[in-house]
């Protein structure tokens, strides 16, 4: 008689999608872990960034995806939730597309549903290289909040430490893309523009899309984001 695999383990993957979080995913499932998808309705401008994740979510054919809503509009403060105008090229310092405290709230979110699930693994998307000047994309913020994970949960009091990845926070835009493309991922599904459109067309001019179209550039691959 065979024996039987042994079970998978479970892993809380945030997913926004975007091309980030779309190739995090594809690497978590490649790790061999079972993927709960975890998106978060935080009052942004627009939804197609949420479908998007649930056409990623469901090509990617994940164990589970879920869709948590938290009101950051009620406290504004940024282009992505207030009535503020998304800038066409980021200036210096920490720019107005920053969402206060955003990671940090969605990554707690994934931390208690990875205490639900008897997971010890959250995987995230950021990045330190191509990141826009977020405070909330640098190495020392994941290695705070894993450090927090450690003293603020029954499984890492009891000798369960959660392990928090961030497979990409090295990667340029490019070396990104080149990975989604060894892993299938497919970038015309994704949305990355911070304004885009209700079908989920880039406007072509913030941040994120020159970002974006610069890290296919220079893979040099064909942009499949649909432009408006």
């Amino acid at each position: 008689m065979s024996e039987s695999p042994p079970s998978r383990r479970n892993a809380v993957v945030l997913v926004s999608g975007g091309m980030d979080s779309a190739v995090v995913v594809a690497l978590a499932q490649e790790r061999g872990f079972a993927v709960h998808a975890l998106s978060v309705a935080y009052g942004q401008r627009h939804h197609s960034e949420l479908q998007a994740a649930a056409r990623v979510c469901a090509m990617r054919d994940v164990d589970d995806h879920k869709t948590v809503t938290v009101d950051l509009r009620s406290i504004g403060g940024s282009a992505l939730t207030a009535d503020i105008d998304v800038p066409e090229q980021g200036g210096d310092g920490i720019p107005v597309t920053y969402v206060p405290a955003r990671n940090t709230i969605m990554l707690s979110i994934a931390l208690g549903w990875a205490e639900v699930l008897d997971a010890g693994d959250i995987f995230c998307g950021v990045n330190a290289v191509d990141y826009s000047g977020y405070p909330d994309c640098r190495p020392a913020f994941i290695e705070g909040f894993q450090q927090l994970a450690r003293v603020a949960t029954k499984a890492g009091v009891e000798g369960h430490p959660m392990h928090v990845h961030a497979p990409l926070m090295k990667m340029s835009k490019a070396d990104i893309v080149r990975e989604g493309l060894r892993l299938g991922v497919d970038f015309g599904q994704t949305v990355s523009c911070y304004q885009a459109d209700g079908e989920g067309r880039a406007c072509g001019h913030c941040d994120a899309c020159r970002l974006r179209a610069q890290g296919f550039a220079e893979a040099g691959l064909d942009d499949p984001t649909h432009y408006r």
